[in-house]
Formats: structure tokens, sequence, C-alpha cells
């Protein structure tokens, strides 16, 4: 997928469900363990989930895993920018930024990257908003409870899906008060940030309301701690059943965009949910 199939995309050209394949150059993911971190590996990665048929890149320079400490903008740009320009010398696939920070957000744009995924929702950094107004960019709004070095202590809600609805709802709105067009606004309820197993579980069954929010909604449950909770299974790179089937159901209840480690098996649950469910 590139840039205009994108857009042709949110402006319902196509009812698919769309794969974002997650490259995290950084040392301290919670999936690969900095795998990626160098640029010929997450070269080597990116080339991988293209030939797999991923329509999206999201690469990231700042683990947002529960207790990861936060680095600088340059530390950022320096892991993903050798890496975007390399893969873009071979490739128009279309990148996301995952980043909080307008000016990691800007020199990522300079090498191709049209979506900015903030998982601050534009609270860290108000320019996002600015930057994704000026430049026409899509902007993935997440809901998270604190930040990612505290997040899982002991997070609490009254009615969790009340309460994230209620959140990318307001975080949707000021970023249309900051000009972002309402049809470039995408929203995340944020499974496993700042929730505990319940809480992920009960979007996940409600996710529907969240969709009722007029909105594109994407879900990322890949490989995350709550399918290990559920199956017992320790290592993440042995939850991809888990996340398969999670990300299956949630398209069935009205997810838009899957993001995912495992792109093959991804695309697979993904085709075989929409042929079941006639699309």
């Amino acid at each position: 997928m590139n840039a205009a199939d994108f857009n042709r995309w949110l402006a319902g050209g196509a009812p698919r469900t769309l794969v974002m394949g997650i490259l995290n150059v950084t040392p301290d993911s919670f999936s690969d363990k900095g795998r990626f971190l160098h640029r010929d590996d997450a070269l080597a990665r990116a080339r991988e989930m293209i030939a797999q048929g991923v329509d999206i890149l999201d690469i990231g320079g700042e683990s947002t895993r529960p207790g990861a400490a936060r680095i600088s903008a340059r530390e950022q740009i320096a892991r993903i920018m050798p890496v975007i320009e390399a893969v873009r010398r071979e490739s128009d696939i279309l990148f996301s930024v995952d980043t909080t920070l307008s000016e990691v957000a800007k020199e990522a744009a300079e090498g191709g990257a049209i979506i900015l995924n903030d998982i601050s929702a534009g609270r860290e950094d108000p320019a996002m908003f600015a930057l994704a107004a000026e430049r026409g960019f899509p902007i993935i709004l997440m809901h998270m409870k604190g930040e990612p070095a505290t997040m899982q202590d002991n997070p609490q809600y009254g009615h969790v899906t009340r309460e994230v609805a209620q959140f990318l709802q307001s975080r949707a709105q000021a970023a249309m008060d900051a000009q972002v067009p309402r049809e470039r606004i995408l929203l995340d309820p944020g499974i496993g940030f700042g929730k505990t197993t319940e809480h992920n579980l009960q979007l996940l069954r409600e996710l529907p309301h969240i969709c009722q929010l007029g909105f594109p909604v994407l879900i990322g449950t890949s490989r995350k701690r709550f399918i290990g909770a559920i199956t017992g299974e320790s290592d993440p790179a042995d939850r991809v059943i888990g996340s398969c089937v999670s990300a299956s159901l949630a398209i069935e209840r009205g997810a838009r965009i899957v993001r995912a480690h495992d792109v093959a098996q991804t695309i697979q649950a993904v085709k075989i949910t929409e042929a079941i469910m006639g699309l």
C-alpha cells in the first residue's frame, strides 16, 4: 500500500482491514528484545514484512513497554531515519511513525512517513496536531492511562470502555479544533496501556462502542502480556495464535487496522475473518 491507496481507503474506497507491521528500532522492545536496533537488521525485517504483504510499516525509536524509560527526540531520530531512508530507496510502502514528539514526526515525514501514531493522543506535544493539520497527515490517537513507566501500576476504572470512549472522543475533538480534518483521525483504545487483563478483555468485547464514535479504529493486541496471562505463554514470541485470534475477533467487532509483529500469520487471520464476514 502507498499513500494514494491509503487515502482512498480513508475515503471509504475499500472495506478491507489493513495490517500494520511493527518495526521497533529500539534496544528494549518487550517482544523482539532489540533484534532490529541496527539498520541492516531492521531493513531485512522491513523487506520480509513487505514481501509478506504488509499494508503499513509502523516504525518507532522509543520503547513504550510497561516500565520503559523515555528517550530524547534526537535519539529517536538517529534510530529511525537510517531505516526509513534505506527502505524508501527500495519501496513506496506506507510508513507510520510511532512517536509522541513533533520533532521526530517532522524528520520521519521528510523521509516519507505520512501517518502519525501518537500514543499520547496529542497530549505530550500539542504541535503534533498542528503538524497533522498543516501537512494533511492522518493521525492515530491512542488511550493510555498514565505513562509507560507507570501505566501498569494498579490501573483502575469505573467502567473502562465508557472512560476510554469518552477520552478518545475528547481527543478527536481537540484534534478537529486544531484543524485536523475528521476524516484524517483514527482511534486506538490502547490495549495493554494502563489496563489489566480484564480491562483489555472488556474493551475487546465492547469494541463496537468505540467504533460507534465514527472513526476508523486500530487494535494492537500483538504478543501482549494479557495474552500470556490467559494462555500461560511467558515468551511473547509464543503468543502468535492468541494474537491472531484476538485480532480476528476485533475485526468482527469493527476494527479496521490491526497492528502486528507476525505479519504473515495475521494476514491469514484477516483473510479468513473477512471471508466469513462476507467482505
